[in-house]
């Protein structure tokens, strides 16, 4: 073959005709040269006369493609025989007929494929018929015993069979991209949308959902069924001409290019990874990564079982053809894929990427166990070796991403404790951050046990913590189950010591507030937040479990009693009877004092405590309950027996400032967060 083409590049410029060989004539004229004189021309050449076409009507291409038929037909049998015979004239014929059609689609200058079905089958046929012929001539050249006029015009009959085949060749290679792009506009096209989560997402003209068609019976990726069969007519043509390289270059070009139209459709763009380090990370979350999430499960689960279908479909007869185009086409885009996700688990680490990971790893992890459907045995293994790799890498930046979290709260050293004991920033971000981890639970305990490597020296769970003055130490006991404590799996044991090195922080920051109630009261803030917290997500509920909760409620209580003895344990003191009744009197001077204590005692401890700040509007609630339950009754009680020992008018007005309703209306207000103005002054 590559004799042929050389052949073919020598005499480009030319177009030789083959002779009408006989036994041994070896001086040819080329077939429809007018004769000199209009006498029958007879030579003697083994009795065979040889009448010049002038004087019969010319054959029609389906005679003479008759005729070669025979040929190769009988070609076929002395090839066994190792039989050579003369060249009859109506090769010469035919290869003028094939070059009138061909000459005829180079002038018109468009391709015509599929206008005329007919003509079609024709010129398949016969450029079929051409490529038998350049294996025949192949067999007729024997260089050791021809004469070498014989030898000549086999050579140019040789040369021009193999430029009309190049030129019907050049000519099929142009309908076949034009057949393979042109297509790629389909309007019909058939193609699902999946979103970032993997969910299926009809596009507008999508029939409804019960009338959808599932992915394994999706069509081909733009092509209609005429369109298939001429791709599989031209490209089985091209291989048996010997024109595969040819044809598969322009089966790959075009595909890629279809490819990467469809990929930048989804808003999958290429981009390299120094690129990557570049790009602010607000960008590639919001845009970028939702849309390699979703280009890579609608190749998963689109477009590469469309993209295997129209490789068989278009090379039927060449199955080992197909899967290598196919392989390497798709082998291309999964590498591309591939490099992204490499190239962002490269990036810098940062909390806020570690769930665009995970979501990045899940695609991963769902997607190879889909590779043995689609490629062949022979690349399938190196795919997903590829692709466990790139899933490795993310998964061990999503450790190293939430191992971080440790360092996170060793860095918050600040020394200025948060205004009115409220809910401290860093327990919002943990406590936020384990929320939203514990929807991803189950792939973030795969990985830790796939991806973890190294257990760090610094990861190891604090010692218990004593009792300090009246802050409860031991944090909310993190820990899970108590006795299932060692048996806890590497994510579970990496979210435990989160959570004991958060209450570690907790109870130091605790100890910046002077006031031992308002410390408790921190204390008591935080950890109803991080109690909530986890009870609002199941997973994280599992994960740490019963025991932990009911010790984390247990300790809640602890740090709410304090806060209760240190405050309004101290408001009712001033009501006790102790003292006021001396030999049966009331002694006037202690009932003043005792107002009077209890005046300026609730009305600090309400000037102070509505500046706290409670957000959980159900601890709130609570809490003013819990304080109503121990003021009011008490001072409903003191002021019923002992107001009327102060001389009515001005003396009762000056001692007794507040009726039972208003003590309780005053509570309301704690908490909330807004300073008021002092309640002496709002009654003057």
């Amino acid at each position: 073959m590559e004799e042929e083409k050389n052949l073919t590049d020598k005499n480009a410029g030319e177009t030789p005709r083959s002779p009408m060989v006989d036994a041994a004539e070896t001086d040819p004229k080329p077939i429809g040269e007018t004769a000199e004189t209009e006498e029958h021309v007879t030579e003697e050449n083994d009795g065979v006369e040889i009448v010049p076409e002038s004087e019969s009507p010319p054959p029609s291409i389906e005679k003479v493609s008759e005729d070669i038929d025979e040929l190769l037909v009988s070609f076929d049998q002395k090839e066994k025989e190792k039989e050579k015979e003369p060249i009859p004239s109506f090769v010469d014929r035919f290869l003028d007929l094939v070059e009138e059609k061909i000459s005829k689609y180079d002038i018109e200058g468009k391709p015509k494929w599929g206008e005329i079905v007919e003509e079609d089958v024709l010129f398949i046929d016969s450029v079929n018929r051409i490529s038998k012929l350049v294996k025949f001539m192949s067999y007729q050249m024997d260089p050791n015993s021809e004469a070498d006029g014989v030898k000549e015009t086999k050579g140019l009959l040789v040369n021009r069979i193999g430029l009309i085949q190049q030129r019907a060749m050049t000519y099929l290679e142009e309908d076949f991209r034009f057949l393979l792009e042109e297509s790629r506009n389909n309007p019909n096209e058939n193609q699902n949308e999946v979103d970032h989560k993997g969910k299926h997402v009809a596009s507008e003209s999508q029939e409804p959902d019960s009338e959808k068609v599932e992915e394994s019976d999706l069509g081909f990726p733009g092509y209609c069924d005429d369109a298939i069969v001429n791709l599989n007519k031209i490209a089985g043509v091209m291989l048996c001409g010997g024109y595969e390289s040819e044809c598969f270059q322009v089966y790959m070009i075009a595909r890629r290019n279809a490819f990467e139209e469809s990929l930048q459709k989804l808003g999958f763009e290429k981009i390299s990874i120094d690129e990557m380090q570049k790009v602010q990370w607000e960008i590639l979350a919001r845009d970028i990564v939702p849309a390699w999430i979703n280009t890579f499960k609608q190749c998963a689960a689109v477009y590469f079982s469309g993209e295997k279908k129209l490789a068989e479909a278009v090379f039927t007869d060449q199955s080992n053809v197909a899967a290598g185009l196919f392989s390497n086409l798709s082998r291309g885009v999964v590498i591309q894929l591939l490099n992204f996700a490499e190239g962002a688990a490269m990036t810098k680490r940062a909390g806020e990427k570690l769930f665009k990971f995970l979501d990045m790893y899940e695609t991963l992890r769902d997607v190879i166990p889909k590779l043995d459907e689609l490629f062949p045995e022979e690349c399938v293994e190196e795919l997903k070796t590829e692709m466990t790799l790139a899933k490795s890498r993310l998964g061990e930046a999503a450790i190293s991403i939430f191992c971080d979290l440790e360092n996170s709260i060793k860095s918050e050293t600040a020394k200025t404790p948060v205004p009115g004991g409220a809910v401290h920033p860093l327990t919002r971000y943990i406590m936020n951050y384990l929320n939203i981890a514990g929807d991803y639970k189950e792939t973030l305990e795969q990985v830790f046990k796939d991806h973890s490597k190294i257990e760090r020296a610094d990861s190891t769970s604090r010692p218990h913590h004593e009792t300090d003055g009246n802050i409860v130490a031991g944090g909310g006991g993190s820990g899970g189950d108590g006795d299932n404590k060692k048996n806890v799996s590497p994510f579970a044991a990496q979210v435990i010591r989160v959570m004991e090195l958060l209450d570690t922080s907790l109870e130091g920051k605790a100890k910046l507030y002077k006031d031992i109630a308002l410390s408790n009261f921190f204390m008591m803030n935080n950890g109803r937040y991080i109690l909530q917290k986890i009870k609002g997500s199941s997973e994280m509920a599992q994960l740490m479990g019963d025991s932990w909760c009911r010790k984390r409620s247990s300790e809640l209580r602890t740090y709410h009693k304090i806060y209760q003895r240190e405050t309004w344990n101290r408001v009712v003191a001033c009501l006790t009877h102790e003292k006021l009744n001396v030999n049966g009197k009331v002694q006037k001077p202690v009932l003043k004092e005792r107002f009077k204590s209890f005046n300026a005692l609730f009305d600090e401890i309400h000037r102070t405590q509505s500046t706290w700040v409670v957000k959980d509007e159900q601890l709130q609630s609570e809490l003013r309950v819990s304080i109503s339950a121990v003021v009011i009754p008490a001072y409903r009680s003191f002021l019923g027996r002992f107001a009327q020992y102060l001389d009515p008018g001005r003396q009762t007005e000056k001692y007794v400032k507040y009726q039972a309703d208003d003590i309780e209306t005053y509570i309301e207000e704690l908490f909330d967060g807004k300073p008021h103005q002092s309640i002496a002054r709002r009654k003057t």
